[in-house]
This record gives structure tokens, C-alpha cells and sequence, in this order.
């Protein structure tokens, strides 16, 4: 399953360190999966799954079928009824008539039809200040090494 995950990193043309961020787990998980200190958890499957949603979970989990959903169907029309390849068509061939470098500033943003949301920029958060009433010490204690301690209240 590694070299499936490396092979959908290299196919969007990502750095370990872009792919971790861009799927949401660190950059020290993936690379212990690359080195095979770790097994990909399902939450790493998931983070995959829910950044490429045309994933074929099929291939990622288990190797069978092609990377991606919608090639079952163009590989499914290039070999006709027979179930032999057409002439002039490579099997597994990828498409790579869609442009999967970031887009520059000020450029209108492309998504690659495997990977939704690739290139979004991160939702804003809003801050809310909660007025809440100045807290005032009531009591502080010293704890010294011969094991006795020492309290002081301010005066009201």
C-alpha cells in the first residue's frame, strides 16, 4: 500500500512534505509509512479518500483495478466487446491534459478532475471575544523541600 500512496503522490506531482499537508497528516507519519516502520491507518486512507474523491479505494487498499474511478470506464471502452486493447490505446495510459502545478498569484484557480479542492485556500476563522469578569487571586502557597509549605491570602 506504500507504493500505492507514493504512486498517487508522484502522480500529482507533490513533494512527501506538499502530500502530507495537502491530505492533513504530518509529514513524520507519511514518511514512516514510506519507510515501512508503519502500516497506513484508515485514517490516513481517509484523509486520501476525502482530498482525491475519485480515488478507486480498490486499488489504494488492495492494488486491483486502476488508480482512479473514472478510468474503469475509459479503460473499459478502449478494449471494445472483445476485451482486447484497440489499437493506438495504452493500457493504464494517464491523462495528462490537466495541469497539476499551483496555480501563480492572482491566477484563476484549475482543479484536476482527481482531486477536488487541491488548490483552495483554507477557510477563515473567525475570533469572538467573550467579556468575562478580571480574575483576582485568592490564595498562593509555597511548597518548600523539607516538606512544609507556607499560605498567603491578600488582604480585602
Amino acid at each position: 500500500m506504500k507504493d500505492r500512496i507514493r504512486q498517487l503522490m508522484e502522480s500529482q506531482h507533490m513533494t512527501q512534505q506538499t502530500f502530507s499537508d495537502f491530505i492533513g497528516i504530518s509529514s513524520a507519519s507519511l514518511s514512516s509509512i514510506f519507510t515501512g516502520r508503519t502500516k497506513p491507518t484508515l485514517n490516513t486512507v481517509e484523509a486520501i479518500r476525502s482530498k482525491f474523491t475519485k480515488i478507486n479505494l480498490d486499488w489504494l487498499m488492495y492494488g486491483q483495478g486502476p488508480m482512479f474511478r473514472d478510468q474503469v470506464a475509459d479503460l473499459n471502452s478502449s478494449t471494445g466487446e472483445s476485451g482486447v486493447m484497440q489499437p493506438g490505446v495504452a493500457e493504464g495510459a494517464l491523462d495528462f491534459s490537466y495541469p497539476t502545478t499551483p496555480p501563480q498569484a492572482g491566477a484563476e484557480q484549475v482543479s484536476s478532475p482527481y482531486c477536488d479542492n487541491m488548490y483552495k485556500s483554507p477557510s477563515r476563522a473567525e475570533v469572538k471575544y467573550i467579556d468575562k469578569p478580571q480574575r483576582r487571586i485568592t490564595e498562593i502557597r509555597i511548597f518548600f523541600d523539607d516538606q512544609t509549605w507556607e499560605t498567603f491570602v491578600p488582604k480585602k
